[in-house]
């Protein structure tokens, strides 16, 4: 049977900064292995950023959203089924940052994928500096993207006070006790982790963190109909109309909308990679991109957003 891993987290937490890592040390292992990226939206700007891991010991796969619940699951299973025929050693499936963390374990149970795959690790990827005020629907995501998870990893840690991240400890409880689960997380639980900051006696560790099983109430709500997301393609924005775009509408106090997550890629000379949470924003240098700008969060309008980036 393949080993399967589940790497989830709520947007922005860091997913695909830390899945780059993890799959880097099952190349080095010289490891085959298949990156399944299960996006909420029409593009997967997530698969582009991965782009440098494909080679002989790495093959990307993706299901994109844009469609309701039910044919987002018809495609995630399709789309195993055909990577189960491939012999990989392993297989990661990174989702979006609002994935039914339930769809994953429900899929696997169905024939023929309950012959051929085999639950591995279930790690969770939480922003040391998660951010505090999270709606009802958003915090019960949350909870259960931790609640059966084997390995916790608090990411960015290095960019945060220890009084920051005992906060978001606090929340992540906080928002089990909400959802009735029984699970508390320890401090000597988490992996308080950064880029590149990962020893290879910890990446041993998380492949055999296995998962865990606790009951939780679950949250009958739709995440296609309580979030939306406004794609801006083939602009050519600048850096500043990307900087002041973002600042402008993670902080309007006086719009309807709330944004939570604007990610893509611009071109300024070299390919840059465009991340933004209402706590951080980060941009680097990619090998290469494409010209969009993905804008996730409820209530958004489509107009503003493009009134934001001057278009």
């Amino acid at each position: 049977m393949v080993k399967i891993d589940l790497i989830t987290g709520f947007l922005g937490s860091g997913k695909t900064t830390f899945i780059k890592e993890y799959a880097s040390y099952f190349i080095s292992q010289k490891k085959h292995i298949g990156i399944l990226e299960n996006d909420f939206g029409a593009v997967n700007v997530d698969m582009m950023a991965l782009k440098e891991l494909e080679g002989e010991y790495c093959e990307l796969e993706m299901v994109a959203g844009g469609c309701d619940a039910d044919c987002h699951r018809r495609r995630f299973k399709t789309k195993l089924i055909s990577m189960g025929m491939l012999g990989y050693d392993r297989i990661l499936v990174e989702p979006s940052g609002i994935f039914d963390v339930d769809e994953f374990f429900d899929v696997l149970r169905e024939e023929p994928l309950d012959r051929w795959y085999e639950i591995g690790s279930v790690i969770a990827v939480v922003d040391s500096g998660l951010e505090e005020n999270l709606s009802r629907e958003e915090n019960a995501i949350l909870a259960s993207e931790v609640a059966n998870a084997g390995r916790i990893i608090f990411s960015k840690s290095d960019l945060y006070e220890e009084e920051k991240k005992e906060a978001t400890l606090a929340h992540l409880n906080h928002a089990l006790q909400q959802v009735k689960c029984p699970r508390e997380i320890r401090k000597e639980e988490i992996l308080f982790g950064s880029e590149g900051q990962y020893s290879n006696n910890d990446f041993e560790e998380m492949i055999s963190s296995g998962y865990k099983l606790f009951d939780y109430e679950k949250n009958y709500f739709n995440s296609f109909d309580i979030f939306q997301t406004v794609y801006i393609m083939d602009k050519k924005l600048s850096r500043m109309q990307v900087e002041e775009g973002t600042k402008k509408l993670m902080t309007d106090s006086d719009s309807a909308m709330r944004v939570f997550r604007i990610k893509g890629f611009f071109h300024e000379e070299e390919w840059q990679e465009f991340n933004a949470t209402r706590e951080n924003i980060s941009i680097k240098k990619i090998t290469d991109g494409q010209d969009v700008i993905i804008v996730i969060g409820e209530n958004i309008s489509e107009d503003a957003v493009l009134k934001a980036f001057q278009l």
